[in-house]
């Protein structure tokens, strides 16, 4: 976060390395939040599916579109079923929303692998050019598919503990250079270590764009084109609160969002934008 050296930032982010977030837990030190990563999860999955086998599910998933209806694929593999058998792959009692689509380009089809342990799933969205079934073995194989997104939702013990996950701030009040986004709302600017948020925030969620001091304007046309795009597009509510961070290098955007017990992350997504794309799929 700003004022402190990056290399000191990265080390603070749930399952991957990216930049320091600032928690809104006045008690809590910083190395007590760097424990409270989400764990890796597990291979295991199975059906959860509740009027079929996993048997029939498994052979009904699995089952490539024949020749005969090759036409219709695109129209049959729908991404609401696609989300769906994603949903039933996860062997969870975690009451988990899924977006409702995903960006991906045209003539390509939505895939996915699915993790889960007791308190944890994790799923990796692909595009593919051709059908695969969720958890083929060929998604392992980065020249069959591309990674559109992960998503690792997590169950803590209680909604307090949640919430200490989320690095809300208000910008407002943690002070910075004032910039007019637009649509009457202020960002503020800091810097550190080469690098410059400008921050601002939208009802519960607090939402930055990173990009190197050397390059300050980057940074605020895409703070300017978020908040132009949520305008028309809702986030999320979060319970409590949200961060996002958006990366002008499409190299470490990362969206964290609360709801009571869970937390929700979202982040392998190379287009800032398209990030925040996702995440409004979340909105029900």
């Amino acid at each position: 976060m700003p004022n402190k050296p990056q290399e000191e930032q990265e080390s603070k982010v749930p399952s991957k390395p990216q930049e320091e977030q600032k928690t809104n837990e006045p008690n809590k030190s910083q190395e007590e939040q760097k424990s409270k990563v989400p764990s890796k999860p597990q291979e295991k999955q199975e059906s959860n599916e509740p009027n079929k086998s996993q048997e029939e599910h498994q052979s009904n998933e699995n089952q490539e579109p024949t020749k005969a209806n090759k036409g219709n694929t695109v129209a049959s593999l729908t991404q609401a079923s696609v989300l769906k058998n994603i949903k039933s792959q996860l062997n969870t009692n975690l009451p988990i929303t899924l977006p409702k689509g995903l960006p991906i380009s045209d003539g390509t089809f939505l895939t996915a692998t699915t993790k889960a342990e007791v308190n944890q799933v994790e799923i990796l969205f692909f595009e593919s050019n051709k059908y695969l079934p969720i958890n083929d073995p060929k998604l392992k194989n980065s020249k069959t598919a591309t990674v559109i997104a992960r998503l690792v939702v997590k169950q803590y013990k209680n909604a307090k503990e949640a919430n200490e996950q989320i690095a809300f701030v208000n910008f407002s009040q943690n002070g910075g250079q004032e910039v007019d986004l637009g649509y009457n709302i202020k960002g503020y600017q800091d810097a550190g270590a080469g690098s410059l948020w400008t921050g601002w925030n939208e009802g519960r969620w607090a939402i930055e764009t990173h990009t190197r001091t050397d390059n300050p304007e980057a940074g605020v046309k895409l703070a300017k084109q978020g908040v132009q795009f949520l305008e028309t597009h809702m986030l999320p509510i979060p319970k409590q609160n949200g961060f996002a961070r958006l990366d002008v290098y499409k190299s470490e955007s990362l969206i964290v969002w609360q709801d009571e017990k869970l937390v929700y992350m979202l982040d392998s997504i190379k287009e800032p934008l398209k990030a925040l794309e996702i995440t409004t799929a979340f909105y029900h």
